[in-house]
């Protein structure tokens, strides 16, 4: 479990490292544990408001078929942006683009983590 939430943790660092190398507007001053920091703020903030934004924007989502799920999603990353003296965005777009690196770096570790899961829970079943 403890495990998990610190692959989870570090994949959103990454995530985060890399949406700054990509999308110009988004700058994260500091080094690792500079990405660290956000990347907990980040989740904390989705922890915390994620679900609410989440739940009142369900039509839109439901009606964009899940694109604005990532309106949402830059919404969250604007918030942390807001709270962190760390991280800067230049605007909405910016928030946008970093949005959808995030979500797809992390949906790809999350995946990949997954399928190693199971493979080791596989292996350690036929022993």
């Amino acid at each position: 479990m403890i495990v998990r939430l610190l692959v989870r943790w570090a994949a959103l660092a990454v995530a985060i490292w890399l949406a700054t190398l990509i999308v110009p507007g988004v700058v994260v001053r500091g080094g690792a544990l500079t990405y660290l920091w956000v990347a907990l703020l980040l989740g904390l903030v989705n922890a915390i408001l994620g679900p609410i934004l989440k739940l009142l924007a369900f039509p839109l989502t439901l009606l964009t078929l899940g694109l604005f799920a990532l309106v949402v999603n830059a919404a969250l990353l604007g918030i942390t942006a807001k709270l962190s003296r760390h991280l800067d965005i230049s605007g909405f777009w910016s928030a946008f683009a970093a949005a959808l690196i995030i979500s797809l770096v992390t949906a790809l570790v999350h995946r990949v983590a997954r399928q190693l899961n199971r493979e080791r829970g596989a292996s350690s079943s036929r022993r």
